[in-house]
């Protein structure tokens, strides 16, 4: 059996280049909207994305361009090499939501390349709507779009495998050590940074900030913690909509500890929104309320992580490459298929919504 994995990604522009981050924006700003019919959302996306542009490409000079398209890369050739070793004939391409190559390139190289089994894998260890969701939704798009009638086996959220919530404390173990730090201190705090996202994915039955809180929860008992741990967002609020809270700047503020150890939760890449909106915005926030902040680099290169996804990959085949956790159908995108290490749980209810003021008529989704 020749097996296609694609890769999925976000994407980011890798050179701060005008023209490339307004296009970039566009497409994200349009990811919900219909690109024939819906003139007036193409124009509100166009109009969204030059207003926001300049300051994303400032951004991307500071931090040097983004390192993302490398460190998936990366990933796709040691995922390809660990299937080799476990004797699996298996092709790994790396493909994007929002740069190129596009997620529909990936699937028509697979289908010229006579694929057998298409499996798409997102890499976004926690299940959301505009991410994983979004990504599998495209490759579907792209099957039909070219008519192509190969099984498609869809991986949605994985971050329950043991192996990997383990790889994630490790390194923090492994930074705190280095940076001569003591998450016992009561003056120091395990503080976990997570991608918002909007409130109506939410409601409508994404369990995203359910899988935030587990998560962390899960992270924070293997470094022997207990409840000294904290959960902010990254939110982008450049639209009137309600967010998953706290926002890290609001919550820090509770904070009574001194030192942050800030881990960013929901990337396993390094990119704008570690290294620009981590490292520079809210460090800058943090030193003015006289704290300090040590940022657990992203864990991006771990060798244990390739070994992670071709568990996950052969587990949505039907192999029994690993015996210790177990896939079940997705009910974040319940379309069968889709697999998921979360979909067989019920969960409490989420700690992170509130009300919040009523969106703007007629606003879109913000990335």
């Amino acid at each position: 059996m020749k097996i296609a994995v694609l890769l999925i990604n976000f994407g980011e522009p890798a050179e701060p280049v005008l023209e490339q981050v307004t296009s970039f924006l566009e497409r994200i700003f349009l990811q919900n909207a219909d690109l024939e019919a819906d003139r007036a959302a193409r124009a509100r996306a166009a109009q969204l994305a030059a207003a926001r542009a300049p300051d994303l490409v400032e951004a991307y000079r500071v931090i040097g361009g983004s390192p993302l398209d490398r460190h998936a890369r990366a990933q796709a050739e040691t995922l390809e090499q660990q299937f080799a070793s476990r004797d699996v004939n298996a092709q790994v391409q790396t493909v994007f939501q929002f740069t190129p190559p596009f997620v529909s390139d990936g699937v028509a190289r697979a289908r010229d390349g006579r694929a057998d089994v298409l499996v798409g894998l997102p890499v976004y260890p926690m299940c959301g709507h505009s991410t994983t969701v979004a990504a599998l939704d495209s490759v579907r798009t792209a099957l039909d779009d070219l008519e192509w009638d190969v099984p498609f086996v869809a991986v949605a959220g994985w971050h329950r495998h043991p192996d990997y919530r383990a790889l994630r404390a490790q390194h923090i173990r492994a930074f705190v050590e280095e940076q001569g730090l003591d998450l016992g201190d009561p003056d120091t705090i395990l503080y976990f940074s997570a991608h918002g996202t909007p409130v109506k994915y939410i409601t409508e039955g994404n369990r995203y900030d359910r899988y935030v809180e587990e998560h962390c929860r899960q992270i924070a008992g293997a470094l022997g913690v207990g409840d000294r741990f904290a959960v902010g967002f990254q939110n982008h609020t450049n639209r009137r909509i309600a967010w998953t809270s706290p926002d890290n700047e609001e919550r820090i503020r509770t904070l009574t500890e001194r030192r942050l150890v800030v881990d960013a939760v929901s990337f396993m890449h390094e990119q704008s929104e570690t290294l620009d909106e981590l490292d520079r915005e809210l460090r800058a926030e943090i030193d003015a309320m006289g704290k300090e902040m040590y940022r657990v680099p992203v864990p991006h290169d771990d060798p244990l992580f390739a070994g992670v996804l071709a568990d996950i990959v052969g587990q949505a085949l039907g192999q029994a490459w690993v015996g210790d956790f177990s896939l079940t159908s997705c009910r974040c995108r319940p379309v069968p298929g889709t697999w998921c290490t979360n979909g067989a749980r019920d969960l409490p209810p989420s700690p992170y919504i509130k009300p919040s003021p009523d969106p703007e008529p007629n606003s879109e989704l913000s990335p």
